[in-house]
């Protein structure tokens, strides 16, 4: 693809691409290679980009599938230039300086057949000898469940199917939801390199903080979320002629209040069903939705589609392991069809007796697997970062124990704080001859399907969130899996050839466990639910119609605190203008109402940065290369983790020092800015959280959602100023935004959360750890091991009674 010649003999061809040796030398320098393709240089970057984007139909993107293959390519032939090797067998000695060109038609050929190769993948998949009756079935059926088994290609060759077939006429899209974010990002990538079109064009995706999407686009994938989200400014979805609820079996609890809206909109929408309506509304004669006089305040922002037209919408559910019955009978008897997948088998193998300790079993069995099994690469599902470093620690141990020839494997962590940089590493090959160990969480389930694997590990176990609502406690402890994710998990062993699934415990307990997962929505805390319904125009939130209702208790404890918050009236009605701008902000109402106090406190700017901050997984981190060092020194890690969090460390709590994080690393960009080019910033600010044991992948993204939160609360006209040095202010509005976590210090030294009565002790992470302060406000509140709270600073619980008299009384 690439030829080398001699300087002279380029002339004055504009489609040379002109790197040289020197030029090469330098981006090796610069730590650019195969396996690390984000650390493109400038200079390599221009050539390419002046070279390809002259191509027809073919704009250049160093991110996108097609343009990281190019630059392996080259990557690849300057390596061989390097060692003295061209395509000719010439040697690099003979020329005084050595230039890479490549021909336009030969790009343009290796491109064609890029996409030669796609088409064929796609024609191979088992879903593409029914698309004919997939698409008549959709035409048929205004609601239709697809189960679609692993491999069968259903979630980025349907919307395609849909698109050719004319669903898109008038302007209209195909949307469809995924329950991560991480799934909605990468099956639209994929999606787009299938069509050949630019990420964000014809194919885009939305999730909270981000979107790319343009007015072209077609086929959208987005969090079940934001659709909610969407259904605010545009009730009827309008825009969306097919909506498809992908991995449906999850149950999300968006994907439950997603459910109901769907089901209420396709009946309205439905051409059908001519005398169903939202509440509060009729049909005209000609089919358009009216008004009804004195209609419910709630529902107000229908009057933007009064004497509109609404063409009939096409709902799909779908998923790889549905009880297609449950959804059928919910959604009025819909029709479901199966769709074959392609996965191989999958031999399954249990423990004779229980394990007391799945950890040491997962190790042992990962040894037994690479002393008696063929090459592949090797799944474990664990619950957690703690459990994976410590599998991690004790492999690197346990290897050195070996002889030299067969220490060859490699670890490779996947969990959802780790660096993106650093989540990547599970998508590379292992070198030669290794075998690589993935150690990851639930998140390798259905989110992201990872190559080469051949024998998965399963302990059985997953860690889960639930809300006890009489306490307002949160756990996050370690429960048994579901049949449906044991199948799973087992299937990913058998995407691309035969396979091993090794459970670590009897097939006896297998028998016992629950056929599917229990849904979010009867395990969680509703009131962004309740609110999010309320600003939806549903007013009995009570009678809602979800596939499962959760408990009236949790219901009624969730309404109860928006009243609390001021989301709502006593009559527990949306209020204006505070239940309506907390309804608008893609917030926890907690931290929405915190934002609106503050422009009150004059500190908005301060809890801007907060909520951003609180919006992420863990600010602060321990790198993999400082694991090394801590294995013969083990305080040799804790040490400079604390001594690089104290540079940041308010004695006053959390908050303040995620502010100070925050203004930190800006101040540090903006030195910089003076100093290096702005395709440098990211670089620069990576090596900086590293060097600070900071999460650069959670600080990014804490930027971007500062920057958009900024952009909703200046909407909304609320006055944005900084306190300055006057922290008793921030601390005050604190108090009185979170007032319904506050707690109160015991003869003991532990603390009892004033609203659950709850005993509780402050989490390690936290900077007031070893402080005893009176009183405290905290942000999150689990059972883990122990009770915890987290995200925790001072005030003086004397503010209490003055700033929320609502809920304290004067004696206490």
């Amino acid at each position: 693809m690439f030829a080398v010649k001699r300087s002279k003999d380029t002339g004055e061809n504009p489609g040379a691409l002109s790197l040289t040796m020197e030029d090469w030398k330098h981006a090796k320098s610069s730590g650019w290679s195969k396996h690390n393709k984000r650390k493109v240089p400038w200079k390599f970057q221009r050539c390419l980009g002046n070279y390809i984007g002259g191509l027809k139909d073919f704009k250049w993107n160093s991110t996108t599938a097609v343009g990281e293959r190019l630059l392996s390519t080259l990557l690849t032939e300057m390596d061989g230039l390097e060692q003295g090797k061209c395509e000719t067998g010439a040697s690099t000695q003979k020329y005084e300086k050595v230039i890479i060109e490549s021909d336009a038609e030969v790009v343009l050929k290796v491109l064609q057949q890029r996409r030669q190769k796609i088409l064929e993948q796609r024609k191979s998949l088992p879903i593409a000898s029914v698309e004919k009756r997939l698409i008549e079935e959709v035409q048929k059926h205004d609601i239709l469940i697809i189960v679609g088994e692993t491999g069968s290609g259903k979630t980025t060759q349907i919307p395609q199917f849909l698109f050719n077939a004319g669903f898109c006429r008038d302007g209209k899209s195909i949307g469809i939801t995924q329950p991560r974010r991480v799934a909605a990002v990468t099956v639209a990538k994929r999606v787009a390199e299938e069509c050949g079109v630019e990420l964000g064009q014809k194919v885009g995706y939305s999730i909270r903080f981000e979107d790319v999407t343009s007015s072209s686009t077609r086929i959208k994938y987005m969090t079940d979320g934001l659709l909610l989200r969407e259904a605010l400014l545009d009730p009827f979805l309008s825009k969306y002629s097919v909506i498809i609820v992908d991995e449906a079996h999850e149950r999300t609890v968006h994907t439950d209040v997603l459910l109901g809206l769907l089901k209420k909109v396709q009946n309205v929408r439905s051409k059908n069903v001519e005398d169903h309506t939202l509440v509060g509304h009729k049909r005209a004669s000609n089919g358009t939705i009216l008004e009804k006089e004195n209609t419910d305040p709630g529902v107000s922002v229908l009057k933007q589609f009064q004497g509109r037209k609404l063409p009939p919408l096409k709902l799909i559910i779908m998923s790889a392991s549905l009880d297609a019955r449950v959804f059928s009978e919910y959604l009025g008897g819909a029709r479901a069809v199966h769709i074959q997948g392609r996965q191989f088998p999958v031999d399954i193998f249990y423990t004779v007796d229980p394990q007391t300790d799945y950890l040491d079993s997962a190790i042992v069995t990962i040894f037994q697997i690479h002393s008696n099994e063929a090459s592949g690469d090797i799944l474990v599902f664990l619950t957690g970062q703690e459990e994976i470093e410590s599998v991690e620690k004790q492999i690197q141990e346990n290897l050195k124990q070996l002889r030299e020839e067969d220490r060859k494997m490699i670890t490779v962590p996947i969990f959802s704080s780790l660096p993106s940089e650093q989540q990547m590493r599970v998508f590379a090959p292992a070198p030669p001859g290794f075998r690589k160990v993935i150690l990851a969480t639930n998140i390798a389930e259905t989110s992201v399907t990872i190559p080469g694997i051949k024998y998965v590990i399963d302990p059985g176990v997953v860690k889960a969130r639930s809300y006890d609502p009489v306490r307002g406690m949160e756990s996050l402890v370690v429960v048994p899996t579901s049949k449906a994710q044991a199948l799973q998990r087992s299937g990913r062993a058998g995407r691309e050839g035969p396979g091993k699934c090794f459970r670590l415990y009897p097939e006896s307990e297998f028998e016992k466990l629950e056929d599917s997962t229990k849904p979010e929505i009867k395990r969680c805390n509703l009131s962004n639910v309740i609110l999010q319904l309320k600003a939806l125009g549903v007013d009995d939130v009570f009678g809602f119609d979800f596939i499962e209702k959760p408990s009236r208790a949790a219901i009624k404890k969730s309404v109860e605190e928006l009243i609390l918050l001021g989301a709502l009236t006593d009559e527990c009605k949306l209020s204006d203008p505070v239940g309506r701008q907390m309804a608008r902000l893609p917030l926890d109402p907690i931290y929405s109402k915190a934002l609106i106090l503050a422009s009150q406190f004059n500190c908005l700017e301060e809890m801007l940065i907060v909520v951003a901050m609180l919006s992420v997984d863990s600010i602060f981190y321990e790198p993999r290369e400082k694991l090394d060092e801590a294995l013969f020194n083990p305080l040799f890690l804790i040490g400079q983790s604390r001594t690089a969090k104290k540079c940041f460390t308010s004695p006053e709590g959390d908050h303040l020092t995620l502010i100070n994080v925050y203004r930190a690393s800006n101040d540090f960009m903006e030195t910089r800015k003076l100093q290096v080019g702005n395709n440098k910033h990211e670089k620069v600010l990576r090596k900086w959280c590293r060097e600070n044991f900071i999460n650069s992948r959670s600080l990014r993204l804490a930027r971007d959602i500062h920057s958009q939160i900024r952009g909703h609360v200046e909407q909304m006209g609320l006055c944005i100023s900084s306190c300055g040095d006057d922290t008793l202010q921030f601390h005050r509005c604190l108090a009185a935004a979170f007032f319904l976590n506050a707690a109160l210090k015991q003869p003991d030294g532990k603390y009892r959360a004033l609203a659950s009565g709850e005993v509780v002790s402050i989490h390690p992470s936290s900077v007031l750890f070893r402080t005893k302060a009176d009183c405290i406000i905290f942000n999150e509140f689990v059972k883990t091991s122990d009770k915890y709270i987290r995200n925790v600073t001072i005030i003086d619980g004397f503010w209490l009674t003055e700033l929320a008299p609502h809920y304290y009384a004067k004696e206490e």
